[in-house]
């Protein structure tokens, strides 16, 4: 399939500007790098943005390009295999590992690049956690410079185009090897990358164009979040370069633990403490929930360490499937200090239940010590 027309390409005149080829070249790779546009055939389409501008940025190239066309005077643009392969991968790879080069993909430094991401430690109560709760936070991250609007130079200046490398922030240096003549692309020197010289630096960035700045952000803490998990705000990190879209700030929670109640998952644990008689005849008792107090009822014959379950009295599923549950574990209490008085009723009670000798009712009486103390 034969090329198009490096002019048509860039969507400029033969007669255009060196400024007006780099400020097409400009808009046309933002808008169709990969990194940042995903439709079929972009990749292809900035190749050949890329290669045009090669050609074209360059008064040799343009010159004999002007004359011969696309198969050049010796044979072609782009190296001796005249397949247009300008840094793209594919060949550039290989020859890169040899030249100290890199594919433009990955190094031109003009090309859109998301901004970095940030994290941030947010310390919830255990309530929070289980209902959620909208706040406001405030994080340190980079921001466009006030003074100079992000040029990074002291206002009523501007940056100038850099010498060595005509604005492109970058320079191409031919290689004869034994596959032919290789141009290796390197980031320019001079700039940086820029393509841009600052003479007089803005007083306040010092010529980064961007300052750090404190920024107040409103978050919603999703009922039924749990700790050690995160939740993704997408665009509130570290502002993008050149064009290229901002980051994501990633929240961490870290949820305190409750005075009396355990989660696991979605499930609430409490540990409810009654006396012997309660358990033994029976009662109905009032519990907490982290929704509010509700009646439990102990059956008769209660054991120490039964558990009891109270439904959808636990925590909200954080991806909304279903809720959680509240599981009361039963310990019986064993008083440590007895009247004279109690300690006849439990013997009366110990000759009843056992229909022993009344001589055995004491040993009876130590055996149902132990058993209420778990011995």
């Amino acid at each position: 399939m034969s090329k198009r027309d490096y002019y048509e390409v860039l969507g400029v005149s033969k007669s255009a500007s060196k400024d007006e080829i780099k400020k097409a070249y400009r808009k046309l790779s933002k808008q169709y790098h990969p990194d940042i546009n995903k439709e079929p055939g972009a990749d292809e389409k900035f190749k050949e943005i890329a290669e045009a501008y090669e050609v074209l940025s360059d008064d040799t190239k343009r010159s004999q390009y002007d004359q011969f066309g696309h198969e050049g005077p010796a044979g072609g643009f782009g190296g001796g295999f005249g397949g247009g392969f300008s840094g793209f991968g594919g060949f550039d790879d290989i020859f890169s590992s040899f030249f100290g080069g890199g594919s433009s993909r990955r190094s031109d430094p003009n090309a859109p690049r998301k901004g970095d991401d940030l994290q941030y430690r947010m310390n919830i109560s255990f309530e929070d956690a289980v209902f959620g709760k909208q706040t406001e936070i405030e994080i340190p991250r980079e921001e466009t410079c006030g003074t100079c609007n992000g040029s990074g130079a002291k206002p009523g200046t501007s940056p100038k185009t850099c010498s060595s490398c005509n604005g492109a922030g970058q320079i191409n240096q031919t290689v004869e090897t034994p596959f032919g003549r290789m141009v290796n692309r390197k980031t320019c020197g001079t700039c940086r990358g820029t393509g841009q010289i600052i003479i007089d630096k803005c007083s306040t960035c010092h010529g980064a164009g961007m300052v750090q700045k404190r920024k107040k952000i409103k978050v919603t803490i999703p009922a039924g979040v749990d700790d050690g998990q995160q939740l993704r705000v997408s665009g509130q990190g570290e502002p993008g370069k050149n064009g290229g879209p901002a980051g994501d700030l990633y929240i961490l929670f870290n949820v305190k633990a409750h005075e009396y109640f355990e989660r696991d998952g979605d499930d609430i644990y409490y540990e409810l403490k009654i006396t012997f008689p309660q358990a033994a005849l029976g009662d109905e008792i009032e519990v907490p929930t982290v929704h509010g107090k509700v009646k439990l009822k102990i059956p008769a014959g209660t054991q120490s360490g039964e558990k009891f379950r109270i439904k959808d009295k636990g925590v909200k599923n954080v991806h909304g499937y279903g809720q959680g549950h509240q599981y009361v574990i039963v310990r019986v209490v064993t008083p440590t200090k007895l009247t004279e008085k109690q300690k006849q009723l439990l013997r009366d009670f110990a000759e009843i239940s056992g229909d022993i000798p009344e001589e055995q009712g004491s040993s009876l009486f130590d055996r149902i010590k132990k058993t209420l103390k778990g011995e």
